[in-house]
């Protein structure tokens, strides 16, 4: 008998060993090394600077938590709305309202800070703050996205704070300015947004300048630069309780003034702390902003506060500059927090107190006015509106330099990884200095803080998602030292923030969420390769875990099977277009990609299996194919096919199916490259050109050498058959695959079939008897006459075979039609005559219980019936065909494989199915 050898599409051999690395020795002693320390799990402790250039040395981190944490935050917590806005926000929304929405606005800032001291306190923070959090914890599709959207958020807000930095210094030195004394010199301003525009563009210039020389400049500053904030704001807690008198308050901006507001704007009165005042200003009283005229409501005065109180990750922003960041950023971010939580709830009810309604509405500067000495409150803008710009710009440059060190977006983000030698992003801070002279063109304090709110709060949202993500994934290493927190705060500050930021802005929030959604899918297709750890798998584990419990197997029903498949495969670089079929026709069923591999584990060092699982993996991700891959090591291909039958899935979730290449001796064609060009990813960066680069990629998983020695004989091959029949598993053969084409199909005009032969073709007389194999090939075409593509360009087929003496007659077409009709299968019948003449005579003794086996016919009967079957399949893109059960004895082991051989030979893509139990139901 002819030799054969190992088909090319779907063979089941193991990868040479010698392919390996790590077993031929041409690995480097370092990648050894790396791999027996990632066997042993060795930890090792990086080096400072862990090879990038980017990264800052361990040297930079000089910051403790009073400087580098709590300052930062409690002075961009105080930006715009301490001296500036406090007033103008009583004024509008009244005592009551505005404490409320103070409460709201801290409550969903406690919420998150709560998040934010969990993450902090659960490992290394590196630079990058809440985006490093963020990214780490959720992964690098949502991490690069809503990274994005805070860098845009503090970009906005450096820009709100610079436009306010701005407001006070025109309202205090420009015409009619209250620093200004009659027909005194003052800053021009005759074309006012240009002139405006120019001031805000010095101003940012100088906060450049700062941002140049380096986060630690920055930081020794902002202690000098908070002690006189706080002065300020006790010179105004002092001049209330000092001044009791009444006074009337001249308005020199009264030109400017809107009608309505007008009417009160020679009846401005401090009238000292009073009941009747905090009486009238108790309630809302919503009127217009007198610089924009924009009319105020709840949502415009909430998103004025709460975008000037947004500092609280400004301290995480500089990460990178402190020595301990799991310690200084929850004492900080707390104590910030609760400091100038206090601070606001004084100034508002002592203003609220002190001041008449007209006064706060129409001047907002007049905390001037009201002072011992008049420079305080200038002096107090400046120093907090200077400061949260400077905290902002230099936040935008520090996560801009993490996205860019990431590499998230390509080539586009490259040059914001460049450094000083100190470590200073000074690209990212040119960039983020552009964008925020870009965002000063908007002109209007008030007009910018609702896009810095919803921004802002959405990315507080992100942050309370990645806690909670964490504390509901109950991974072990999840242990913060800070745990001051629960899911519920995690809950109440996402719903917290995100309904706020509905309120604020629909439009902004829609803007952004849309915008954040097309990032993730950016992402995601661009596939980007970290070993960050994703939040997403823990979670996918915990309720994968949780739902395989619960699938009871005992509880199945044939109303819902469906093909759980294990496709065996050696050289997978040979089985491509296999491995994309049964993709096809498992219908949302389990997919395994199994392999054996030769070998006895006692002449490894290693588990060789471990070594090759990883670009199996790979491969299933080339393929885009929704699979596993299951690997074995065993001393024969048809034991390691037992393993896997055995032990592949889990639970409820195991293969009731056995997909085998055909043992043939066809030529080995490498099918991996024209797959992959024509598979590749829309936003990969990878480049497929040649086998060489494909060899590279996939070392371990070669393809068959022509001369290569098989380590089974058709006789092993053919008691796979059987064994898995033994097992109960239902069994597919599949040959001829590497001729499938599906893209020549789906582009083609004209129609294929997909045939479906359901009777035995070695026991011909069966033609008019259906059993479960035949009812299991009907139910594989038919899945797969349903999946995309496959339906508007294919026709089910099922053949009726008959011969000349008319034995497949009428009536046995009619008992066919019927039974398709009952099982809801759309297909053509089309009666086919064998033509196999005095030979059916010589076929006749058959019995029905004897269909499910083999019975040896002649060979020219076999060939015949194979001309026949390529009459028939000229366009055929398919064929299902009955595999009858296989012979036990070698003898007849050797002739069966003989007679598969010679009943499939030159046939479209042929697939022999064996099935045993009921798979089709017409129950509701």
């Amino acid at each position: 008998m002819q030799r054969m050898n190992s088909s090319t599409t779907g063979s089941f051999n193991e990868v040479d060993d010698e392919h390996s690395p790590l077993v031929s020795g041409q690995s480097s002693p370092r990648t050894r090394l790396v791999w027996q320390m990632s066997q042993s799990n060795a930890y090792l402790i990086p080096d400072a600077n862990d090879g990038n250039p980017a990264r800052p040395r361990s040297s930079n981190r000089t910051l403790g938590t009073f400087a580098g944490v709590f300052c930062p935050v409690a002075l961009s917590m105080f930006s715009t709305l301490l001296f500036l806005r406090a007033g103008f926000v009583v004024g509008q929304a009244g005592i009551l309202e505005i404490m409320l929405q103070l409460v709201l606005a801290y409550f969903i800032l406690m919420m998150t800070v709560l998040s934010i001291c969990a993450i902090s306190t659960n490992g290394a923070v590196e630079g990058g703050g809440a985006y490093y959090m963020i990214s780490r914890a959720l992964g690098p599709e949502f991490g690069g996205s809503i990274g994005f959207l805070f860098f845009v958020a503090n970009i906005l807000a450096c820009g709100l704070y610079v436009t306010g930095f701005v407001e006070a210094v025109l309202d205090s030195f420009g015409p009619k300015g209250s620093m200004i004394s009659d027909g005194g010199a003052y800053l021009p301003l005759d074309d006012k947004e240009w002139y405006k525009y120019l001031y805000s563009s010095v101003v940012l210039f100088f906060c450049l300048a700062i941002c140049m020389i380096g986060g630690s400049m920055f930081a020794k500053t902002l202690i000098v630069i908070f002690m006189i904030t706080v002065v300020c704001t006790l010179s105004v807690y002092i001049s209330i309780f000092a001044k009791s008198e009444r006074k009337l308050i001249q308005n020199p901006r009264i030109d400017m003034l809107d009608k309505r507001n007008e009417s009160c704007a020679n009846h401005t009165f401090y009238t000292g702390l009073s009941g009747t005042t905090f009486k009238d200003n108790f309630y809302e009283q919503y009127g217009r902003d007198y610089i924009t005229h924009d009319k105020m409501d709840f949502a415009t005065v909430f998103s004025i506060l709460f975008s000037s109180v947004t500092g609280i990750l400004n301290g995480a922003n500089m990460s990178g500059e402190l020595k301990d960041p799991s310690k200084a950023i929850p004492k900080g971010t707390l104590s910030a927090v609760t400091f100038t939580f206090g601070t606001y709830f004084i100034l508002m009810v002592l203003v609220g107190a002190s001041c008449d309604r007209c006064l706060l509405l129409n001047d907002y500067l007049f905390l001037q006015s009201i002072n011992l000495w008049k420079p305080f409150i200038l002096i107090g803008i400046f120093a907090a509106t200077l400061s949260a710009a400077l905290g902002n710009l230099i936040g935008a440059s520090r996560i801009l330099q993490a996205l860019a060190n990431d590499e998230l977006f390509w080539f586009v983000l490259r040059p914001a990884t460049k450094v000083t030698r100190g470590g200073n992003p000074y690209i990212a801070v040119l960039i983020s200095w552009f964008l925020v002279q870009i965002v000063l063109l908007v002109g209007s304090l008030n007009a910018i803080a609702p896009a810095a709110s919803v921004f802002f709060l959405l990315s507080y949202a992100a942050v309370n998602l990645a806690c909670l993500a964490l504390e509901l994934a109950s991974a072990p290493n999840f242990r913060p030292t800070f745990n001051i927190f629960t899911w519920h705060t995690c809950v109440l500050g996402m719903i917290g923030s995100m309904v706020m930021c509905f309120l604020v802005s629909a439009m902004y929030s829609s803007i952004a969420i849309i915008v954040m959604l097309l990032l993730v899918i950016l992402l995601h297709f661009k596939s980007v390769p970290s070993e960050w750890g994703s939040i997403s798998q823990a979670l996918i584990f915990h309720q994968v875990r949780k739902y395989l419990l619960m699938l009871d197997p005992r509880k199945a029903h044939i109303k819902y099977w469906r093909p759980q498949i294990l496709l065996m495969v050696a050289h997978p670089r040979q089985a491509c277009e296999l491995i994309h079929f049964i993709n096809d026709i498992k219908k949302g069923g389990l997919f395994i990609v199994g392999h054996v591999k030769i070998g006895s584990l006692d002449k490894f060092d290693y588990d060789p299996v471990q070594t090759e699982y990883p670009q199996w993996m790979s491969l299933i991700d080339k393929l885009k194919v929704k699979a596993f891959a299951e690997l074995t090591l065993a001393n024969t291909v048809s034991e390691g096919l037992a393993h896997l039958i055995r032990l592949s899935g889990l639970g409820g979730m195991k293969p009731n199916t056995v997909c085998l290449g055909f043992y043939d001796d066809s030529k080995p064609v490498d099918s991996l490259v024209k797959c992959m060009r024509r598979k590749r990813r829309f936003f990969s960066s990878e480049e497929i050109n040649s086998s060489n680069d494909v060899d590279m990629m996939f070392d371990n998983l070669p393809i068959r050498s022509e001369r290569s020695h098989k380590h089974q004989s058709p006789s092993d091959y053919v008691k796979m058959i059987y064994d898995s029949l033994k097992l109960q598993k239902n069994v597919c053969i599949c040959r001829h695959f590497n001729q499938l084409d599906k893209s020549i199909i789906l582009k083609s005009t004209t129609e294929y079939y997909i045939d479906v032969w359901p009777l035995n073709l070695f026991r011909p007389y069966t033609a008019s008897i259906f059993d479960d194999t035949c009812l299991f090939m009907l139910q594989l075409a038919c899945i797969l006459d349903m999946v995309p593509g496959w339906k508007s360009k294919t026709y089910l087929r099922v053949m009726l075979c008959t011969n000349n003496e008319g034995v497949a007659g009428k009536n046995v077409e009619t008992k066919l039609d019927k039974v398709l009709k009952t099982f809801r299968i759309p297909a053509k019948i089309q009666p086919i005559s064998l033509d196999l003449g005095e030979s059916y005579k010589d076929l006749s003794e058959d019995e029905d219980h004897q269909m499910t086996l083999y019975k040896s016919i002649p060979e020219h009967i076999v060939q015949k019936i194979n001309t026949r079957i390529k009459e028939c399949s000229k366009k055929t893109a398919v064929t299902f065909m009955y595999l009858p059960r296989p012979p036990q004895d070698t003898t007849g082991q050797l002739e069966y494989l003989l007679s598969l051989t010679a009943l499939t030979n030159d046939l479209p893509p042929t697939v022999l199915v064996h099935g045993l139990n009921p798979v089709i139901s017409t129950t509701l």
